[in-house]
């Protein structure tokens, strides 16, 4: 199995049976296994993110998302990502991540950004400030690069 699906499927399993009052047992067990696949794969997504439906991993390792962070629907992460919060400044907070998103690998996301629907985050990029719809960006800070959007980009999408 797949390690991103695994811990997804996971992650998904404790947010549902934490819902169901007899299911709460469960949820615990699920929440140890999720915390062994944490330092197993180097994946760091607390279960109570709020994640969209089609999420995700297309490889494993160092991946840190904080969990005031809203992930929209099928958004790709890759290894080495971190959507983190910032502390001070006009953009302290948690970013808020659109539907249909490519967020290549090493990418920084950090503070309260908005990232908007169908964009395509560059490999190493690091983003501080809000990205518009369908928008390519790439660099240290991230520019847009093109206005061409994630097509292409993002696979595994559910309806």
């Amino acid at each position: 199995m797949i390690p991103g699906f695994k811990y997804t499927l996971f992650l998904r399993l404790v947010q549902s049976a934490g819902k169901i009052k007899y299911l709460l047992p469960f949820a615990l067990l699920f929440k140890m296994k999720l915390l062994l696949m944490q330092r197993h794969y180097g994946i760091q997504i607390p279960w109570n993110t709020k994640i969209g439906k089609g999420f995700y991993i297309g490889h494993y390792g160092t991946i840190v998302v904080n969990g005031g962070t809203i992930i929209g629907d099928n958004v790709n992460i890759s290894q080495g990502v971190t959507l983190g919060q910032a502390n001070r400044g006009k953009h302290k907070g948690c970013p808020v991540i659109g539907n249909e998103v490519y967020i290549g690998p090493g990418a920084k996301i950090v503070g309260n950004v908005t990232i908007g629907n169908n964009v395509a985050i560059g490999a190493n990029a690091v983003v501080t400030s809000d990205i518009p719809n369908n928008a390519c960006v790439g660099g240290v800070p991230a520019k847009i690069i093109s206005m061409n959007g994630a097509e292409g980009y993002v696979n595994r999408k559910v309806q």
